[in-house]
Formats: C-alpha cells, structure tokens, sequence
C-alpha cells in the first residue's frame, strides 16, 4: 500500500507546485503593476512634486486643499453624484425590462436574435460612441437640432454641450435608451435561473403579467441587481474618459468630475501629488460605497437564507 500511495502523493505534490508556480507568476504581475502604483498614490500623496523633479513632504496640506480650499471640489462631486444616480437609475431599470421582455418570448430562436441584436453593441468602443454623440447628436447640425428644427421648434435648438444649462444633462443622456447589451445579458440569465416550480406556483396562485414581474422576478434578480449597482457606481465615480471627449469639463467648470480634475492637475498643471490625494479620495469614497451596498442590498441567496 504504501509503494502505490507514493506516486501518487508525488503526483499530487508536483501538481501543488506548478498551481503555486504559475500564480506566483501571476500575483508577481499583479503586485507590479496594480499594488505598487496603489501604494505609490497612497505615498505620494502626501508630497508635492512634478515628473522628474524631487518631491517635498507637505503633510496633509494636499488633502486639505482639496477638502476645504479648492472650488471644483464641491461642484465636481455634486456632478459626479448627479451622472452616478442618474446611471444607475437606468442601469437597474431600463434594461431589466428589456430584459424581461426577451425572456417573455416564445420561441428560442426569437430570444437568441434578440440577444444577439442587443449584443452587437458592446463591441463598438466606448470612444467611438462618445464621438458618434459629440458629432452627429448634439453638433449644431446634428440629429437632435435637425430634428427640432423639422419639428418647427427652433427656439429649443443650441448647443447642447457648450450651454452651460443643458451640458450636464446631455451628458447624462449619451447612451440613449441606455439598452446596453451587458446589462441585459445579466439580466437574462437571471430570469432564465428562475425555477420552474417558482414560476407554476406563481400561475397557480394568479400572480401574472406586471404582479409577477414585481413580486417573483425582481426578488429572484436580486444577485444580478447587485452585481449591476456595484459596477454601476465604481464606474461613475471614477470615470471621466466621456466627459474629457465631450466637454473637458466645460463650459466652465459645469460638466467637472474629480477624475477629470485629477487628470488635469496630473497631466496639464504638473500637479501629481495633488492628483493623487484626489485618487486616494474617490477610492475612499468607491470603498465606502461598496462597503454600503453589501452591507444592505440583499442577494437573492441572502433573501432565500432569511427566509
């Protein structure tokens, strides 16, 4: 007996050794090029310097700049709360109606096509719909004013991204009906997980229609929901790649995020140790927020473990 377990205790070992080999190789990557520019921020934050010259240990006095003596600050953040909400909004609604209304259909091969229509989407970058939008949307011979003015209502026709009382909102808008495929993909799945009995016993008991979206589907979507508000948020709290292609955070300072700002202050004004108090900030803040939604928004497994 023991001759015959040693190779395969060999077997094992080796097999136990190249696992840890190749995620040693992995987690060497990880560490580089994720945690060591983390921790960099982290430092840096607490000095004052620019790329290539030597930096001098200020302390707090960037974070206290940021929190009690620079304008943007309170603006910025009131326009990154406003596109968040506004994201995820939509994000947790719009499409779980799509959603639903593909897996309402009868036919497989209907429910594929459809998928694979709100698919297509996803694969055209991000980029190029931000200057699909700034080009052909909102220019001043764009869609949206054509349509106006074929409408007769030329006096709603401006520039909707350089109007100071529109920009925020049109920046909002970008995406429109905001149908991504990714999201309604999520969604699908989790409707296609829905048991069978849950289903029957709802039909036995006359629960249908917009009653059984309400009370069976979206309580049994719970995990998926999460999952889409999570991602939600730490995408509008740090992103700012639409809005730098859009308005540079103009006109004025009315479209400003602090991940632009951070941008700017890193790679315009030479500002790196205050860019990264900024950083460590929105991380603070996404962490917080994270911490919030998995503290109590409820899974659909933690619903089912309650009850």
């Amino acid at each position: 007996m023991s001759n015959r377990s040693r190779p395969l205790f060999g077997y094992r070992a080796r097999f136990t050794l190249t696992c840890y080999a190749l995620l040693a190789v992995q987690m060497t990557l990880l560490v580089v090029f994720v945690y060591v520019p983390v921790f960099w921020a982290f430092s840096k934050s607490f000095f004052k310097f620019e790329v290539g010259s030597e930096s001098r240990f200020v302390g707090f006095a960037n974070y206290a700049e940021l929190l009690f003596r620079d304008p943007t600050t309170l603006p910025s953040l009131l326009h990154m709360l406003f596109l968040t909400a506004f994201a995820v909004c939509v994000r947790l609604s719009v499409p779980l109606v799509v959603a639903k209304l593909i897996h309402s259909l009868s036919r497989e091969k209907s429910r594929y096509l459809f998928r694979l229509l709100f698919l297509v989407p996803v694969v055209v970058p991000g980029v190029a719909v931000q200057l699909i939008w700034y080009g052909m949307i909102y220019n001043d011979r764009g869609m949206l004013n054509e349509l106006l003015r074929m409408a007769g209502l030329e006096e709603f026709v401006r520039g909707w991204l350089s109007d100071p009382s529109t920009a925020l909102v049109a920046v909002a808008f970008v995406g429109f009906p905001w149908v991504g495929g990714f999201e309604v993909l999520i969604y699908y799945a989790g409707l296609s997980s829905i048991p069978e009995s849950v289903t029957e016993a709802a039909l036995l008991e006359g629960c249908t229609g917009i009653q059984k979206f309400f009370r069976i589907d979206i309580p049994m979507v719970m995990s998926q929901l999460k999952l889409i508000l999570i991602l939600t948020i730490i995408a509008g709290v740090q992103s700012f790649e639409g809005l730098f292609i859009l308005t540079k955070g103009g006109p004025g300072f009315r479209t400003m995020v602090p991940g632009l700002w951070m941008y700017f202050n890193a790679f315009s004004f030479q500002r790196m140790g205050y860019a990264c108090a900024i950083g460590v900030c929105l991380f603070f803040i996404i962490l917080g927020l994270t911490v919030l939604n998995m503290r109590y928004f409820r899974s659909t497994t933690e619903l089912e473990g309650r009850g």
